[in-house]
């Protein structure tokens, strides 16, 4: 089987990367913008693609004729959509249709990735069967992507998730745990939102979502994420336990404090049923995740 990996460098990129390398049932074709900032060299071709480019997407699609696509690709930062809407919609929603326009011509299963930022907040956690209204343009430009493939032809998985975190080589920006930890560690004082709720997911798990998807040819959409639900400032706090850090140093604070330009959903979370049930997905406990990646 051929699966094909956007976004390779990248934290679900290179977690997926380094799962289905050594399955020998698996040729692997990783993709992302530029050069491979992996330090594993072996097991997988790489080459470097420009989702939003509909010509390229096409060509390496056409050539390389992958039975799974696994989009991992995306704008994320939620506060420069909102001031670049125009580069935002070009990866979130255009390059999704190019992906899913090239997968058609060679019948191939595309895995895409959204957000927990479709919804509003409100009601959480959140199934798979409960109303989206995203409130800032990121959240707009992910259901704009799982709208777009609700409606085509190809053959699709949405995986939606919500605050990655784990293990990953040169990242170009770092996850929250990462950065919690360095700050921590130097001792920083560290101002935190009490009023967010979300399921921290292990980047690891997540990608065995993926993989169980595609291996399984399940089609629609799935919630996959990490199963208990709590405050960002919890989340601090507990990783501040872990190592021994001194929790004096984290300071509550409210969103309505950061003065943020996107607005965020306060409570999502996700019920995780259908995953379970129809993937066989299982999910770490936080500090079980905190153990695997330090």
């Amino acid at each position: 089987m051929k699966v094909l990996i956007t976004g390779s460098n990248g934290l679900l990129g290179q977690n997926l990367l380094y799962k289905l390398i050594s399955d020998d049932s698996i040729c692997l074709i990783a993709t992302s913008i530029g050069e491979n900032r992996l330090s594993n060299i072996q097991g997988y071709d790489y080459f470097s693609l420009d989702i939003t480019n509909q010509d390229h997407v096409e060509s390496i699609i056409l050539e390389k004729k992958p039975d799974v696509v696994i989009n991992t690709a995306a704008m994320t930062n939620v506060d420069l959509c909102e001031y670049q809407k125009e580069q935002c919609n070009s990866i979130n929603v255009d390059a999704v249709k190019y992906l899913a326009d090239a997968c058609v011509l060679v019948n191939a299963h595309l895995v895409h990735i959204s957000t927990d930022f479709v919804f509003d907040g409100k009601l959480g956690p959140y199934s798979e069967e409960d109303n989206t209204n995203p409130l800032s343009y990121y959240g707009l430009s992910k259901l704009k992507s799982e709208n777009l493939l609700h409606n085509h032809s190809v053959n699709y998985t949405i995986i939606r998730t919500m605050v990655l975190f784990g293990k990953a080589h040169s990242l170009s920006s770092n996850n929250i745990f990462f950065w919690v930890k360095r700050s921590l560690s130097n001792g920083e004082k560290l101002k935190i939102v009490d009023d967010q709720f979300r399921c921290p997911t292990l980047a690891a798990d997540l990608a065995d979502g993926c993989i169980l998807a595609f291996k399984k040819k399940e089609y629609g959409l799935f919630h996959i994420s990490g199963k208990e639900v709590m405050s960002i400032y919890e989340m601090v706090k507990r990783i501040a336990n872990y190592y021994g850090y001194d929790k004096n140093n984290i300071n509550r604070i409210s969103t309505n404090q950061l003065k943020q330009k996107a607005i965020r959903p306060l409570k999502t979370g996700f019920v995780l049923d259908k995953a379970i049930t129809v993937l066989g997905y299982k999910a770490h406990t936080f500090e079980e995740s905190l153990s695997l990646i330090e």
